[in-house]
C-alpha cells in the first residue's frame, strides 16, 4: 500500500461514516480486513508514521484550544483523529496548527478531536486475518519529547496569542 492508497482508504471510510469517529474505524477494520496482511501492516506503518510526526507541542497546543484543554491521553486520540481528517487537513496542521481554523468545516467537542480506535484499526485487522498479534513494523519509536519548543496550556492569553484564528473560531477564551 502506497502513501495514496493510505490516504484514499481514511477519506473513503471517514465519508462512509459522516466523521463519526467510531464508525469510522469499523469501517477501517472492514476493509482492512478485505486486504492482505501485508497491506494491512503498510497501512500501519502509514498511520504511525504519521502519528509519530504529529508528536508536536504545537499542535499539542492547538489541540488544547480546540478540546479545552489536552492531557497526554487526550493529545494521543487527537493525533488519531486528525490523521482520519485526511492528507490535506493533517499536512495543512503539522505545517500550521493555528491552520486548522480554516481547514475544519465544524469541530464538535462531543464527537470530535477524539479518535483512539483509529489508532487500533490495523491492529484489529490484522489480528483477525493472521489470528496473531501484529509484529513490529520497524519504526523508530516516538520520541520521549514532542518535537518544537514547550510552553504551557494552561495561560489562555499564551494559548490565544498563539493560535489566534483557532482561538477566534473555537476557543473558549
Amino acid at each position: 500500500m502506497d502513501e495514496t492508497e493510505f490516504w484514499e482508504l481514511i477519506d473513503s471510510t471517514r465519508e462512509a461514516a459522516d466523521g463519526d469517529p467510531e464508525d469510522h474505524a469499523d469501517l477501517l477494520v472492514e476493509r482492512l480486513v478485505q486486504r492482505d496482511p501485508d497491506s494491512v501492516l503498510d497501512f500501519a506503518r502509514h498511520f504511525e508514521a504519521r502519528y509519530n510526526r504529529a508528536y508536536r507541542w504545537d499542535l499539542w497546543g492547538a489541540a488544547a484550544v480546540l478540546l479545552g484543554g489536552a492531557s497526554d491521553d487526550a493529545f494521543d486520540y487527537f493525533r488519531c483523529w486528525l490523521i482520519g481528517q485526511g492528507r490535506e487537513v493533517f499536512e495543512g496542521a503539522v505545517h500550521d496548527p493555528d491552520s486548522l481554523a480554516e481547514l475544519l468545516d465544524d469541530f464538535d467537542e462531543e464527537l470530535d478531536g477524539d479518535a483512539e480506535e483509529l489508532g487500533y484499526a490495523a491492529d484489529e485487522a490484522y489480528e483477525q486475518l493472521t489470528g496473531v498479534v501484529a509484529p513490529d513494523l520497524g519504526l523508530p519509536p516516538q520520541p520521549v519529547e514532542p518535537e518544537g519548543t514547550p510552553f504551557s496550556f494552561e495561560d489562555d492569553t499564551a494559548l490565544a496569542e498563539r493560535f489566534p484564528l483557532l482561538q477566534e473560531r473555537f476557543g473558549s477564551v
